[in-house]
């Protein structure tokens, strides 16, 4: 038993293994209410029997927490426009769904009167930090608890037969027994066979939202998404709002095998993690929205904003979503994406993506320009002009290394003639 006693604790509970054992552990240990809080970020089958099993399992209340709009509109589009890719790989979708989760953890805490959050995340692992960041940041009062900082569990395994041992009922074998994050951008896999990376990932036998690259159409498929000021807004044509959209994408992206990843990663506690991503709709906004830069962003500006996206990216990964600097590179990503508005087609072809065509009223592209062609706006003859200017400091760095290189040879000379010594 611990020594400090609480009446009522809101936990963040998702039915999988741990937050299934944590309930019973919790009542156990601390003796008080237990209030079972589950937000629907996109999880969509998973959510399926929550408040049945939570309340069969001791919890005093059950709340489902309705944010997959805000997960859509408050951290996926602004990490979408920001172009915020972690290690150039991971599209940060466990990451970018934390701090939402926490805001709501906070304000059913607050509503209930309760005197800690709790979550199921181990020491090992990013999101401990990323959920208490946000509780810390938007209530720095609360008491926070993560049994698997404290209790005597060790391993998946041993938490298994801890629910077993109490009748606590899993939807888990140990057989099948991988780490999953869920939501509506993607589908994370750890764990196993994935822990030891000389083994090629089962694809056929793990992926949920995708096909792998075999099982995909032999003909290709063709998408065309539509952006206002760097957020999706239209899907072939049609209108649709964010969470349709991305759940449409998911679709057609798992379908032709897009956004599959297997990465090994740097975790922020220090040690390096590998994992299997499913991130299909993801994958298509995010190389559509950069090609749709490509041609309405000026040089110094695209530039400079792919420079500050790896910092956006480190911020989200690392649970600094509530923080000063990231509301300050919103406010200049949100400034750069003004003119991000036209369409972008793609043709998908197992696992692979091709612009088909993109287009902006905001282009600055000029054929005019551009061509090879005989034009009557480009004046070849500047270029020397310019080309001497541009190279001038060259020019005048090499001129002193001459002059440098020439100088000492003559000091030589004249320092072996004084010691008349022949050259």
């Amino acid at each position: 038993m611990t020594e400090k006693t609480y009446n009522k604790i809101v936990l963040a509970y998702s039915g999988g293994l741990d937050t299934s054992v944590i309930i019973h552990w919790l009542k156990e240990n601390y003796g008080c209410e237990v209030i079972a809080v589950t937000a629907n970020v996109g999880q969509d089958d998973e959510l399926d029997g929550l408040e049945e099993k939570a309340l069969k399992t001791g919890a005093s209340k059950f709340y489902l927490a309705e944010i997959e709009e805000a997960f859509v509109y408050d951290s996926i589009f602004p990490t979408l426009k920001a172009g915020a890719v972690y290690e150039n790989k991971y599209l940060l979708g466990t990451a970018t769904a934390r701090p939402i989760i926490a805001k709501a953890l906070v304000d059913i805490a607050k509503q209930e009167g309760a005197d800690a959050i709790c979550h199921g995340c181990t020491g090992k692992g990013n999101d401990q930090v990323r959920f208490e960041m946000g509780i810390k940041a938007l209530a720095p009062e609360m008491d926070i608890i993560a049994p698997w900082r404290t209790w005597d569990i060790t391993s998946r395994e041993e938490a298994i037969a801890y629910a077993e041992a109490h009748e606590i009922p899993l939807k888990i074998t140990r057989e099948t027994n991988y780490s999953k994050d869920k939501n509506l951008w993607h589908l994370s896999h750890e764990g196993l066979d994935l822990e030891n990376p000389l083994n090629e990932p089962k694809y056929d036998a793990i992926l949920e939202m995708s096909v792998s690259p075999e099982q995909a159409p032999d003909q290709p498929t063709y998408v065309s998404i539509t952006f206002d000021e760097g957020i999706p807004v239209a899907l072939n044509g049609k209108e649709m709002d964010g969470v349709s959209l991305i759940k449409a994408l998911n679709t057609i992206g798992g379908s032709n095998a897009i956004g599959i990843l297997d990465m090994i990663e740097n975790r922020l506690v220090g040690m390096k993690s590998r994992g299997v991503y499913e991130t299909p709709g993801g994958t298509l906004l995010y190389f559509a929205h950069e090609q749709l830069e490509m041609i309405t962003l000026d040089k110094e500006t695209l530039q400079y904003k792919q420079e500050l996206a790896q910092k956006y990216a480190n911020l989200i990964y690392n649970g600094q979503y509530f923080t000063p600097l990231k509301q300050a590179l919103d406010s200049f990503v949100d400034e750069t994406q003004k003119t991000v508005t036209g369409t972008v087609k793609l043709k998908l072809y197992k696992g692979n993506m091709v612009v088909s065509s993109v287009e902006s009223p905001y282009s600055l592209y000029s054929e005019a320009f551009a061509t090879f062609d005989e034009d009557d706006v480009y004046d070849q003859n500047d270029a020397a002009g310019f080309i001497n200017l541009y190279g001038l400091s060259s020019v005048i760095h090499a001129e002193m290394k001459q002059k440098v290189q020439f100088g000492k040879q003559a000091e030589i000379s004249y320092l072996i003639k004084r010691a008349g010594v022949k050259a």
